[in-house]
């Protein structure tokens, strides 16, 4: 082989030959030093989902490969990867040319999953799909509204919602279960409320022998169409109650959300925030409570 086609070859693999000789050591994808602060002045000012920014190497193996607005996350390994949330169907084509600006292949994209099934999360997966082969994993409630492309009925949302282009799930998923993916393993976590199929995540990403455990928490937000009411539909609020509270009792050492500035990802991503805070998670569900009260004591007030 040709010096010139060795050193293609190496630039494919991302790997760095020490002087002297001895073991390659594998170049850091987009490391958060860098990365972090490109990515909070690329979304200075934008919060739009399909605002491109560039891909950013969080903690180990995972990666924030989403737009300005709208989070997606890869969770690399040798044996393929795990990815959650596509984005909207243009959010699609941004998040694959980040993972490919990260120097992954779409194709090593083994499973694609999710955290609730609007369509600014998940309008994209058809189209991700297609782009990776990979196949998708929903929880058992998520489910039809993505083999259908049509939200449910019970959406506090329904009515505003457009159609998804409808996909074919090969895995449901229940409480607790675990995705994995040779030594990558993801626990999925329901927490309805803001959808009756959300899920939240939980794993481990380990960097040499630091150690971190990371969630990405679902929306939990009391948003819904102009005509619902959240004090008519009891059994949602003690969803939100349940879902909020899990998630404050998880252990956590870095907290990611579905929409970046719901747990302040830009600015933690640039240094200026603590990206590792053991209470993130507790602080997160105390703003959840809060935006749920605030709620409903507005539906109590009539306004």
């Amino acid at each position: 082989m040709s010096a010139s086609l060795i050193a293609l070859a190496l630039a494919a693999q991302q790997v760095v030959i020490p002087f002297g000789g001895g073991k390659p050591v594998e170049r850091v994808r987009a490391p958060i030093a860098v990365s972090g602060p490109a990515f909070a002045r690329a979304c200075e000012g934008k919060d739009g989902w399909d605002d491109p920014a560039p891909p950013v190497r969080i903690h180990g193996n995972s990666y924030y490969v989403g737009t300005c607005g709208i989070s997606a996350i890869l969770i690399a390994g040798r044996e393929g990867h795990i990815l959650i949330d596509s984005g909207t169907e243009a959010g699609a084509e941004l998040i694959a040319a980040n993972i490919r600006a990260l120097g992954f292949r779409l194709s090593d994209v083994t499973w694609i999953t999710h955290s609730h099934e609007h369509h600014d999360h998940v309008g994209g997966l058809a189209r991700v799909q297609q782009l990776t082969g990979g196949q998708i994993a929903a929880s058992v409630n998520a489910a039809p509204v993505l083999r259908s492309g049509t939200a449910a009925a019970a959406d506090p949302q329904f009515g505003s919602l457009p159609k998804m282009a409808p996909v074919a799930i090969a895995r449901t998923l229940k409480d607790g279960d675990t995705l994995r993916l040779g030594p990558i393993q993801l626990t999925a976590l329901e927490t309805p409320g803001h959808t009756k199929g959300a899920l939240s995540w939980w794993w481990v990403s380990c960097d040499g022998g630091v150690c971190r455990t990371l969630v990405y928490a679902d929306s939990m937000s009391p948003v819904s169409s102009d005509t619902y009411r959240f004090t008519d539909h009891p059994e949602v609020v003690a969803d939100f109650r349940r879902s909020i509270a899990r998630v404050a009792a998880l252990e956590c050492d870095i907290l990611l959300t579905p929409h970046p500035s719901a747990s302040n990802m830009s600015a933690r991503f640039a240094g200026k925030a603590a990206l590792f805070d053991s209470a993130g998670c507790r602080t997160y569900a105390a703003a959840k409570t809060k935006q749920l009260d605030e709620r409903l004591a507005k539906e109590a007030a009539g306004k």
